[in-house]
């Protein structure tokens, strides 16, 4: 979605990031995972905040993401849906998005460190090998 794009930009921009890399982040992950993280923010935004009589709309919301529909038109039946829904849609994406980025953290920096370790060994001299002989 747009929107998250124009985030993940703003984030980079802030945080003194790779804006491009935020912006990619965003484009090739949205199609894998768009059914997903629709169903389980809802889910767990509806459970949260009581709105289980909710689902006919959500349900209108997920046919057109299964569908293919371009993501303008989600966009327009989400907003279209109502406060409600959009809170719970938002308040499960921030309890998804916690749950996933502690696990990446550190995930991510076991990689970089052993991608920095590995680098440094490339740099280090070989032994036996003197270039000035």
């Amino acid at each position: 979605m747009p929107f998250q794009t124009a985030l993940a930009i703003i984030l980079a921009a802030l945080l003194r990031a790779s804006k491009i890399t935020g912006a990619l982040g965003t484009w090739v992950s949205n199609p894998l995972n768009w059914y997903f993280l629709y169903y389980y923010s809802y889910k767990i935004g509806a459970f949260l905040l009581g709105l289980q009589g909710k689902h006919r709309v959500f349900l209108s919301i997920m046919a057109a993401v299964q569908r293919g529909e371009e993501s303008m038109a989600v966009i327009g039946k989400t907003l279209g849906a109502g406060g409600a829904i959009i809170a719970a849609f938002l308040v499960g994406g921030l309890v998804l998005g916690v749950a996933a980025s502690l696990p990446a953290y550190f995930i991510s920096l076991q990689i970089f460190k052993s991608i920095k370790a590995w680098r440094q060994s490339k740099k280090e001299p070989i032994p036996w090998y003197n270039p000035d002989r």
